[in-house]
């Protein structure tokens, strides 16, 4: 009679020209590799996301469509939280004090930014949440509405001193910056318990400074006041986002 030695990686052995069932350690326990496919995979890590939206009270169909689409990490809590007819600099920090004083929101580890006429890629959540790894902010690829738009991605941090002129993206990467737009940008919730960060965190400023003119967005004010604190900001170039045109039903 011939016999087989049984082996323990779940396969069947012959045994006088049968097939039976044998095996008990399983395929994975024999290949150690398998955990690294298990950590690239993140499935074991709190990705959950709170989602800020300031609004006027509209918002378009054909951005909403694409909204209703948008994956989310699977087993993970995903919050939306509409603000809405405050000023934009205020919708912002309303929703974030109301974030950081929450017990259970304020340790969610990201907020999403997304504005009501932007339209990301049904992935984009996804990819942002991979890109964590690699950067404490990182926004989606978005262009100013017109012809002349230029991308909301700026200063290259290597050129000193600080600036936030408009950088040309590198095609599908993550591009190092000083500062983004905030249309479908994701920033680790921690960022908004470092007490070096003066409130309020997002100003839309307009002044005279040194016989000139100062003006900041919400957004690039914030991104000044990070700046050398040791965060890294970046842009993902793969994501690319439509900024959508109600007046003309144009995507940009």
């Amino acid at each position: 009679m011939s016999r087989k030695t049984i082996p323990e990686d779940g396969t069947s052995v012959d045994m006088n020209d049968k097939r039976i069932a044998a095996g008990f350690g399983g395929f994975h326990n024999q290949n150690p590799n398998s955990a690294a496919r298990v950590a690239k995979g993140k499935g074991y890590k709190d990705a959950s996301v709170k989602c800020v939206i300031p609004s006027r009270g509209k918002i378009h169909a054909r951005v909403v469509e694409r909204w209703f689409g948008l994956m989310t990490p699977m087993n993970q809590r995903f919050f939306r939280m509409f603000m809405i007819g405050m000023p934009v600099d205020q919708a912002y920090n309303v929703a974030i004090e109301t974030i950081m004083g929450h017990p259970e929101l304020k340790n969610w580890p990201y907020i999403l930014t997304l504005e009501d006429d932007n339209i990301p890629p049904l992935d984009g959540i996804l990819r942002l949440i991979d890109d964590m790894d690699e950067a404490d902010v990182v926004g989606g690829l978005y262009w100013l509405k017109g012809e002349n738009g230029q991308p909301m991605i700026y200063g290259d941090p290597n050129v000193m001193p600080l600036n936030f002129w408009p950088q040309v993206p590198r095609e599908n990467q993550l591009q190092a910056c000083n500062g983004l737009g905030m249309g479908f940008t994701m920033f680790k919730t921690s960022i908004f318990s470092d007490e070096r960060i003066p409130k309020p965190w997002f100003k839309t400023e307009q002044s005279m400074e040194n016989g000139g003119v100062r003006m900041y967005t919400q957004d690039l004010y914030f991104f000044e006041k990070i700046h050398g604190l040791g965060y890294k900001v970046a842009c993902d170039t793969r994501i690319k986002v439509g900024h959508y045109d109600a007046d003309n039903d144009f995507i940009w």
